[in-house]
């Protein structure tokens, strides 16, 4: 059977695994788009020197998919991209995909029941149900950095990274000390003459425990009935552990914690420098980062760490808070995303006219991260508190798409002409979630990128990753409005 027409905007982990999941259940009246020219998402975008995951690779891989010969425990940026586009390809997504249209608005049509989706280049489209899979991390952040635009060296962020500039030589000022900045800053400070890294809190950094896998486990992963799938569940039930620690007693990461100041002792022990990038935040208020080359490469003679707040940038320097004025050729950006603007800047019209960030703006919210009252037949793969510090977001996507197929095989069915969330329903879920969220590490009193600018935490998941998969894992057709059958449509068995 077509089943309804399903609409899936990006190409990442989340758009790849609907799409699949979607054609698995006989649903095949699917189309993707993609704005890029190849699939991806933020392994597609984020090419910096260093690019690697910090989940490893067999709990970073979908579960109907696994790959047996990753390259290494923690897999590198340019191998995730190229699994991705092996998905794609193998699963015979390829024909489906869009590519070079970007999504600009999105509208509901009531008559029709139908969403009808406008792009870039003034194309439309039409579709009964539409998914997005834009991801949280996908629009870089610019810091509101005075002057930042008069600036006449060479400027640009870590997700844009000039592959034409080469550093060698230069005076560079890296501004962050994010999860993107702890691995590129290792990559191209050997190679500049003076690299300024312009840090306004110190992460909390623990070693990574990475290594290439050997040939004989690739093939022993491959050949092996169920080793591949040990070694991800393995993975899984321990990270999982960890939810207790971030999201029911946060003192319980003592553990971490005292690890953590064991490992600076002995990687730093310059104490000025050492009191420098000693955090002082609780752990886990920010995202933990994991490297091996972070502080060795902080310790190098053309590196220093500067605490002062940036007042000013001119034309060819960065003047801090204490009078000082660097002179510098590049400044790279390390700033992170615009987590909290999600779904931005595609424009999304409900029922009734409503508009979709006009609702969010005092922060954005969904029932189970995926489905909005007011916006029939739209879901959200990765949306609102669907983040984890504790995890793999691959499990909370595989979740969400099982979920959102159920849906559709509902509307296939033919007994609505729409889901749509009930509002007291999405109310009292998201009640649940900040009254929890507000019990969690995240909720430490630091300033991070999972809160809103008025401390809303409308990022991070605040339970077990068992929690969410088990609330997502059956459809209950009693928490949606109901909706007049769609005269006409054909009836269809799943």
């Amino acid at each position: 059977m077509a089943g309804p027409r399903v609409a899936i905007v990006g190409t990442g982990f989340g758009g790849l695994a609907m799409a699949v999941r979607l054609r698995q259940a006989g649903l095949t009246d699917v189309f993707l788009f993609e704005k890029s020219h190849d699939v991806g998402g933020v392994w597609r975008e984020n090419t910096y020197p260093g690019a690697a995951c910090d989940v490893p690779s067999h709990l970073y891989s979908l579960s109907f998919a696994p790959k047996a010969d990753w390259s290494r425990r923690f897999a590198p940026q340019a191998e995730i991209h190229q699994y991705l586009r092996d998905v794609a390809r193998d699963f015979g997504l390829l024909p489906l995909i869009r590519f070079g249209t970007e999504v600009t608005e999105a509208a509901f049509d009531e008559g029709t029941a139908t969403w009808r989706l406008r792009f870039a280049d003034g194309g439309t489209h039409e579709a009964d149900v539409l998914i997005t899979a834009l991801g949280q991390l996908s629009r870089p952040s610019t810091p509101d950095v005075p002057g930042l635009d008069r600036f006449r060296g060479t400027l640009f962020h870590s997700a844009q990274w000039r592959h034409d500039h080469d550093v060698t030589g230069e005076r560079v000022a890296v501004l962050g000390t994010g999860a993107s900045a702890i691995q590129f800053v290792p990559a191209v400070a050997g190679r500049t003459a003076k690299l300024s890294v312009f840090q306004r809190s110190a992460p909390y950094v623990l070693p990574k425990p990475d290594r290439a896998y050997r040939e004989r486990a690739k093939r022993a992963f491959a050949r092996v009935p169920g080793l591949l799938r040990l070694s991800r569940e393995a993975n899984y039930f321990s990270n999982e552990l960890r939810t207790l620690g971030f999201n029911t007693e946060p003192r319980l990461l003592f553990a971490h914690r005292k690890r953590f100041f064991a490992h600076l002792r002995k990687a730093v022990p310059d104490p000025e420098l050492r009191a420098k990038v000693t955090p002082t935040d609780p752990m886990g208020c920010k995202r933990i980062l994991m490297s091996n080359e972070w502080y060795p490469a902080l310790q190098l003679p053309q590196v220093e760490v500067v605490t002062d707040r940036i007042t000013e940038v001119r034309e060819h320097s960065v003047v801090t808070a204490d009078g000082a004025e660097r002179e510098v050729d590049t400044i790279v950006l390390g700033t992170g995303f615009a987590a909290t603007e999600f779904l931005a800047p595609v424009r999304f019209t409900g029922r009734g006219g409503r508009d979709l960030h006009a609702q969010w703006a005092d922060g954005a919210s969904a029932y189970l991260g995926t489905t909005v009252p007011g916006f029939p037949n739209l879901f959200v793969l990765y949306g609102p508190n669907t983040n984890l510090g504790h995890n793999s977001i691959i499990v909370m996507l595989e979740a969400q798409v099982g979920y959102v197929v159920q849906a559709v095989q509902e509307l296939a069915r033919g007994r609505r002409r729409w889901l749509e969330v009930r509002p007291e329903v999405a109310a009292a879920f998201d009640a649940w979630v900040q009254r929890r969220v507000g019990g969690t590490v995240f909720a430490g009193g630091c300033r991070s990128w999972y809160l809103t600018e008025s401390g809303r935490n409308t990022t991070n998941w605040p339970a077990s990753t068992l929690t969410f998969r088990r609330r997502l894992r059956r459809l209950d057709l009693a928490d949606f409005a109901p909706a007049p059958r769609h005269e006409g449509a054909p009836v269809a068995h799943v």
